[in-house]
Order: C-alpha cells, then structure tokens, then sequence
C-alpha cells in the first residue's frame, strides 16, 4: 500500500497525525483529549485498537494533552527521546515501564516496513524533534513547531515526497494582535514558530522536482488565516524565483478542528 497519513488536527490548541502503511499505524503527538482523538480517529474510519504506537515530537501540552489517557486506555507504547520523557512525565502520568520507550534524537527504528527517523528541531522544548517515514522509495517528513530551519533540518527533509510543515502566523497580524510582547517576541525567535514568510523561504531552498505536496500545518488562530498562509508562503517562494505549477506541486491545508483527508503518497 505504501504509505498514507492525515493530519487529524493541528494548531495551537491540539495536534495529532496518523501515519500508517497498511502494517503499521502510528500517531505522532496526542494533543487532544483522548474523547477528542477517539472522534477524530473514527472521522477516518480508524479505532485505538488499530495503533502501534505514539510518537512525541515535544512535551508541550497541546502535543500531548490527552498522551496518558490514549495510551493507557489502548495500551500502547510511547516513543520520545530521554529529555522529553523527563518534561513530560507528569503531565503523562502513570504507564507501564513497557510503554516508556526512548527514542533517540536522530535515531532510526524499523517498526515492521515502516522506518521511522528523528531529527532535531530548533524551538522552546526539552528535546523537540521532527519525524521522516520511509516505506520503500516514499517519504514523508512532519516538522512543525521551530522557530527556523537549521542546514540539518534542510537536509532531513529536502528530499520527502510530501511534507508536513509549519507555517504558524503572519508577522504583522502578530505585531498587531493582543498577546503580550514577551509571548509575541518568543513567537518571533528561534526558539518561538515559522512565519508564513519564513516557511515560503524554506520551501524555496528546498523545492527540488520530487516535492509533491506541502500541508501548512500548525496554524495560529489568533494571528494566521489558511488563505493568507498559503498566499503568503506562494508569494515568498515567487519572491526567490522559486515558480511552480499547481500540477507539478501543490500547497495543502489542515484544519484546527477537523483531519485532512487520507493523502497516499504515491498518488499525484
């Protein structure tokens, strides 16, 4: 089958993603509560039971908001790097030493024909992480929540088929919005979340003729809207002489309140 996914939900109040290979299923981040991430599941025809596994990129809570209630009530193990494990522990609560497994930062794990790799990420968290899948010649990086791009991350997800990216807030609804200016400036840095502008440059260095598809994930509702994100991100990319066709790559949305549809990836 090869690899599919959906982003359940993603933005700052919650985020979760299913990735599955028709062998394995996995879930990266459950930062809903568990009866959210249940609906949310079964919105794609998909149960607890059907899990492998959790993947955590960091500890904040709307990544891992409903963690302990998921894994406990299915059993499931949690995968995080050491640093993670120690933020998150109380938050997650009570589970069995079997499902506290460590995943190192940059680490490779073979989940049956579903490689999972890690990579580090810049942003205000123990350990953040980004994740690439690979099943055979297809790969899929998620890499949400930095506040830039380092060479590495570039080169983790440069040559992925589909990616799942952060474009977080517009810059001036930022400057202009209500949050204070010590949340606003920690947005801003490199710890804090890509910008709409920051992400278009990534994605210009990047776009490479494999790129098929972008989901601009993690979107800001206070200070963002999915048509100016993808507006401005396609500006950007113009703006560096990177032009393209709709039929050659596509930017795509995800929904604060509702999973995107399955994307197979390889399909066109």
């Amino acid at each position: 089958m090869g690899i599919r996914f959906s982003v359940l939900s993603s933005g700052s109040t919650g985020n979760a993603t299913l990735v599955d290979n028709g062998e394995t299923t996995l879930m990266i981040d459950a930062g809903f509560s568990a009866k959210r991430i249940d609906e949310l599941m079964q919105e794609r025809g998909m149960t607890g039971q059907q899990l492998d596994g959790i993947l955590i990129t960091h500890e904040h809570s709307d990544h891992i908001k409903g963690l302990g209630a998921v894994a406990r009530k299915y059993q499931l193990p949690v995968y995080a790097n050491e640093k993670t494990w120690l933020a998150m522990e109380k938050a997650v609560g009570a589970l069995a030493d079997e499902q506290r497994c460590v995943l190192g930062t940059g680490e490779v794990r073979d989940f049956g024909s579903l490689r999972v790799e890690s990579f580090a990420i810049s942003h205000d968290a123990a350990e953040p992480v980004g994740y690439n899948f690979y099943d055979g010649k297809e790969k899929l990086s998620v890499c949400t929540d930095l506040g830039y791009a380092s060479d590495k991350v570039k080169e983790s997800i440069g040559d992925a088929d589909v990616l799942v990216l952060e474009a977080n807030h517009d810059i001036e609804m930022l400057r202009m919005g209500r949050y204070p200016w010590n949340i606003k400036r920690r947005i801003l840095g490199d710890l804090g979340h890509l910008s709409n502008e920051a992400t278009g440059e990534l994605m210009s260095e990047i776009l490479n003729g494999r790129l098929k598809r972008v989901y601009l994930a993690h979107l800001s509702r206070e200070h963002n809207l999915l048509d100016l994100a993808k507006m401005s991100v396609r500006g950007a990319m113009e703006d560096r002489g990177c032009f393209y066709k709709d039929s050659e790559f596509r930017l795509c949305e995800t929904y604060y309140d509702r999973p995107t549809a399955w994307d197979v990836l390889n399909e066109r």
